[in-house]
C-alpha cells in the first residue's frame, strides 16, 4: 500500500472532545433537517412532495439539455429530467401543488411542440403522484435508512463485539445526519437520489470503520500491557495511509461524476463527495473515541 504519511504519530483520541463538539453541531443541523422534511417544509422533490411524471417518445434523438433549456425559458421550474437515448424517450417529472394537477401535461406538450416542430413525439404515459403517496415515500425512505443503520449495528456487534457496533452505528448516523443537514442548509432538493447517496455513504463509512476496528482488535490482543487509548491511537496511525488512499480514490470517482456526469447525477455525486470526507473524519474522530468511552477498560480488550 502507498505510504502517503510515513510513520505517523498523531494523537487522534486526544482531540475527541473537540471532534464531539463539531459533530454535535452537524448532528443537530441534521436532526432539524429531518424534522423539516417530515413536516413537508424542506425543498422536497417530486418523489416526496407529489407531482406529475410524463414520458415522451420522440421520432429523432433529442438532447436532454435542449429539453431543459426549452422548459426553463418558458418559465417552468421544479422539474427533473431523465432520458432513455436508445429509444428516444424523455421522462419529465414536475413538482407541483394539488391545484395544478392535470394542467402541467398540457403546458409541457405545448412547449415541446413549439420548440421542436421538426421532431414529432407521442405521450407514452402520464402519472400523477399525490401528496399522500409522497408522504408514504418519505416514511419508507426514513425506514430504509434506519434499517440500514440497525443492520450495521448487528453486523459489527457480531463481527467484533457490541461496543464496536455502537461506535460504528454512531459514526454512520453522524455521517448521514451531517450530509443531510448540509444539503438542507444549501437548499438542495431532498429526493430519492439523495436517499440512495446516503445509503451508499453508510456502506462506505462502515467499510472504512471496520478496517480501523480490525487493526485495533489485532493490536489489543498483542499489546496486553499497553493502555487501550495508546493502542487505539497507534492502530489508527498504522492504517492512516490506507484510509487516505481509499478516500482519495472514491473522491476521484465522485469528482468525475460531479463535473462530467450531467445534471441528473450532480446532487448524487455532491452528496458522495461530502459523505466520503465526513465518513473518513468520523472513522478517525468519532467511531474509535465512542468505543473508548463506551468500554475502554482493559477487560473488554482481552476478549
Amino acid at each position: 500500500m502507498i505510504e502517503l504519511i510515513k510513520n505517523p504519530n498523531i494523537n487522534f483520541l486526544g482531540k475527541k472532545y473537540i471532534a464531539f463538539v463539531v459533530s454535535g453541531i452537524l448532528a443537530v443541523i441534521g436532526i432539524i433537517a429531518i424534522v423539516q422534511i417530515a413536516t413537508g417544509r424542506a425543498n422536497l422533490g417530486i418523489d416526496f412532495a407529489g407531482g406529475t411524471a410524463i414520458q415522451f417518445k420522440f421520432e429523432k434523438p433529442v438532447a436532454l439539455h435542449d429539453i431543459r433549456a426549452a422548459l426553463e425559458n418558458s418559465g417552468l421550474r421544479d422539474f427533473d429530467l431523465q432520458d432513455l437515448p436508445t429509444v428516444n424517450k424523455i421522462l419529465i417529472r414536475v413538482k407541483q401543488t394539488e391545484q395544478e394537477l392535470g394542467q402541467v401535461s398540457d403546458t409541457i406538450t405545448t412547449i415541446l411542440s413549439q420548440k421542436f416542430p421538426d421532431n414529432r413525439y407521442v405521450v407514452d404515459s402520464t402519472t400523477v403522484i399525490g401528496p399522500k403517496v409522497g408522504s408514504r415515500l418519505r416514511m419508507d425512505a426514513a425506514q430504509a435508512v434506519v434499517m440500514a443503520v440497525i443492520g450495521i449495528l448487528i453486523y459489527v456487534a457480531f463481527r467484533f463485539e457490541f461496543k464496536f457496533g455502537v461506535g460504528a452505528t454512531v459514526a454512520t448516523f453522524h455521517d448521514v445526519l451531517a450530509v443531510l443537514g448540509v444539503f438542507f442548509l444549501m437548499g438542495k432538493e431532498i429526493n430519492l437520489i439523495l436517499i440512495t447517496a446516503l445509503l451508499t455513504i453508510a456502506g462506505y463509512s462502515l467499510t472504512d470503520t471496520v478496517v480501523v476496528f480490525d487493526r485495533i482488535r489485532e493490536n489489543l490482543k498483542m499489546r496486553q500491557k499497553d493502555r487501550v487509548e495508546t493502542v487505539m491511537n497507534s492502530s489508527i496511525n498504522e492504517v492512516l495511509s490506507r484510509t487516505i488512499v481509499t478516500s482519495l480514490t472514491v473522491l476521484l470517482s465522485s469528482f468525475a461524476l460531479f463535473f462530467f456526469g450531467g445534471e441528473v447525477l450532480h446532487d448524487f455525486s455532491l452528496a458522495m463527495i461530502m459523505g466520503v470526507i465526513v465518513g473518513t473524519y468520523s472513522t478517525v474522530f468519532i467511531a474509535s473515541p465512542v468505543v473508548l468511552l463506551w468500554g475502554g477498560a482493559r477487560p473488554f480488550a482481552k476478549k
